[in-house]
Parts: structure tokens; sequence; C-alpha cells
């Protein structure tokens, strides 16, 4: 019986594609048959997409069968070439790909699985004219993306990732740098927060936004909220509304309707401001309304949200620099790879920023794709209302975030 280690020593000789090379091939939107050889729940829960991308699903245990049979090609008749054949760990997919390859099919294995790809994570320096260094951090697999901005031998951390916690110490100590201050700019649905992990391990300080009080916030942290509203309508009377970071200023922007305390922090210097938008404002779309509320208070959330949009984003101008916390397929690059692009351009590519109030409301409350898988069990962690290890927070946040209302 061959063990776990002979099965990854094949693997490993088994022609392959690198989860690094993965988003480059999915965005290129050439025609390729991703061959999912995991199990149908497995498969249903999350798979790989993309324009071109014909996702399959058979089951490892057929190509057992097949193989004794010598049926291999009768399994793909119908599904076109190039293959791409993906599992959990890269080994149940690397067999396959041998069986595939071994009757003339052009077929490549994702080395290390789905695992791995969820395990990828990128970090880009954005090309803009700032009066500090800004990194974005982009997790392929879910869309997710966070912020470390750099000054003065300082650095803080927008919507960390827990899974990733280790990264941003070990980046800030690369650079020289304390990290100051980890934040979150709302109660992600989506992913486990970072914040608490990295306080935990560094000096850093957890920063949430003030109205995660109301939500049932249940661990120590620093809380802020915007300046320009009423302190009184706050649960937290000493929240602030300014972070320092080195020689620079993160100043918090109330941006309620994804979710009702969600915050953007916006960093002033340079040609134009840049605004962390979270997931108020994306490249593609604006935040969906009904995770924190639900479809009954859904319609509200996006009227708040249309407000937030009218009134405090879009009075910015069209050279403010919009950083989100996600994207999703439909969203496109800058040239050089960051997901970030000027308001303008936003203004003029999507219709929900033109919509009347009633239209805006219309959109973001119908069609909205599946909430995010274990989102509820999400938001417990990242309020600290329930303890998860490690190993069952990367299972619960698995899969694409759908955290949007595409446009």
């Amino acid at each position: 019986m061959t063990d776990r280690s002979d099965a990854a020593d094949a693997a490993d000789e088994t022609p392959s594609i690198a989860p690094d090379a993965l988003p480059e091939r999915l965005q290129s939107g050439d025609s390729m048959t991703v061959l999912d050889v995991r199990d149908r729940d497995e498969f249903e829960r999350w798979h790989l997409t993309g324009d071109g991308i014909e996702a399959v699903q058979i089951p490892h245990m057929k190509f057992i069968q097949a193989q004794a049979t010598g049926d291999v090609p009768d399994l793909v008749t119908d599904l076109e070439e190039p293959i791409l054949a993906v599992c959990g760990h890269g080994e149940a997919s690397a067999h396959a790909v041998d069986l595939l390859r071994d009757a003339g099919i052009d077929a490549a294995n994702l080395a290390g699985g789905m695992d791995a790809w969820a395990d990828l994570y990128r970090v880009r320096e954005l090309d803009v004219d700032a009066p500090a260094r800004v990194l974005q951090y982009d997790r392929p697999s879910s869309g997710c993306l966070a912020y470390a901005i750099y000054s003065g031998g300082e650095a803080a951390v927008i919507d960390p990732l827990r899974a990733f916690a280790d990264r941003y110490d070990a980046d800030t100590t690369d650079r020289d740098a304390a990290l100051t201050y980890a934040i979150d700019t709302h109660v992600h649905a989506d992913h486990v927060s970072g914040v608490r992990a990295l306080a935990d391990r560094t000096d850093a300080t957890a920063v949430v936004p003030d109205g995660a009080t109301d939500r049932g916030l249940a661990f120590d942290a620093m809380t802020v909220e915007d300046g320009s509203t009423n302190p009184a309508s706050h649960a937290q009377q000493d929240a602030v509304d300014e972070l320092r970071i080195g020689d620079v200023t993160l100043t918090v922007l109330a941006t309620p309707g994804h979710t009702t305390e969600s915050i953007s922090l916006r960093l002033e210097g340079g040609d134009s401001p840049i605004l962390f938008t979270g997931d108020t404002l994306f490249l593609e779309g604006v935040g969906r309304p009904d995770l924190e509320r639900g479809d009954d208070g859904a319609a509200a959330a996006a009227g708040q949200l249309y407000e937030t949009l009218r009134n405090r984003l879009l009075e910015y101008p069209d050279e403010t620099t919009i950083a989100p916390g996600h994207y999703s397929d439909a969203a496109d690059p800058h040239e050089d790879g960051a997901y970030a692009a000027r308001l303008g351009a936003l203004r003029d590519r999507l219709d929900a920023l033109s919509m009347d109030e009633a239209a805006f409301v219309a959109h973001a409350t119908s069609d909205l794709p599946p909430r995010p898988s274990n989102y509820e069990r999400i938001v417990a962690a990242n309020l600290g209302l329930e303890d998860v290890d490690a190993d069952t927070a990367f299972e619960l946040e698995l899969g694409p975030n759908n955290c949007a209302v595409a446009d």
C-alpha cells in the first residue's frame, strides 16, 4: 500500500502549476477545464472559478476504478483540454493527472492542492503619491485584501487576516518597523480577523470601530469613531478619531451600510488622499447590506449605504485612491497587479454610484450571491464571542468572500 509520503513524492514529479502562477491563469480568460477530484460537498462549497474556466467535479474514486478497468479516457471524453486537476492537498489530483497523461491527455496538477491555494498570500506596494509606504496584501483564493502602512519606523495593518498574522509580524520586523496598530474596518463575516492575534504576538494595539461594542464586542480593544459625528451617540465615549503612525495620520470616517459600525480610513498627503474603504466600496461594486441585519433589514441598510456613498465617499475628488477590502473575479487589477483605483474611474465604471436611492436599494438587495460560508460563526469569532483554534479558523473561512453587490 502506498503511504502518504510516497504519494507526496509522486505528486512532486507530476507536471504541475504552482499556486503563485495560478492567479494570472485565472485572470487571463484563456479556456481551461478545472477537474476537481474532491467529494461533491467540498466542490460545491468552494472551487476555482474565472473567465474561461469550466469547473467539473469527478471524484478521485472514479479514477481509481477506471484505472483498474482501463477506462480513464472515458471519464473526460467531454472535457476540453488543457485540464488542471485539483484536490485538497495535491496528491489525489496528481494521481488523476498521471493517468490522464498516460492516456495522451494534456493535464497538469495544482501543486499542493486547494490548501496551498488558500495559503497563497502576495504583497505589492501601491503606486501612489503618499507620505508613507502602502503595501497591499492579497489572498487570491478569497479576494481578501489587507494593507500595511509604514512611516517613521512604525507600521499599522488594516483588516489583517488571522491566518497570516505571522507574515505581518515578520514583514514589519524585516523592515525595521514597530507594528503599532492592527485595525479592522468592521466586524468581518468572511474571514477570521487577525487583530487580536497581532496584539498577542506583538506590541500592536487592536483597533475596532466603536459600533462593534453594540454588536457584542467581547475582548479588549481600542475603539475608534468618526470625529464629525456626535460622540454622545456612541457606546464608547473614549473612542478616538485619528491614529498616528510615524509621521502620518489615519482619520476615521463613519461609512455604515454594509454593517452598522463600518468605517473607512483616510490617509492624507501627496497629490490626493487614499481611502481604505473596507467592504463599503469595491472596484466592481458595493458592500452587500444583508449580512448583519438579514433579509428583513437589508433595505434599510442599503438606504444607509446609499447615504454613505452619496454624502461621504463621493464627496471626495476624482483623484482619490480607493483601496478596497476585497475583490472578485469581476475586478480588473491595475497594470502593476494592485487592486486599487481612482474614485473618478469608479464613478464612470459603476452604475450603482449614479442611481437614485430607490434604484440603488433595489439593486443592492436583489439577486445577492450566497452568504459567505460559516459567516455567523466567523462574526462570533471576530467579536470574541466564540473561541476557535487555528485549524478551525482556516476551515471556516475557506471559499469566496461574497461580501459585494456586483455592478
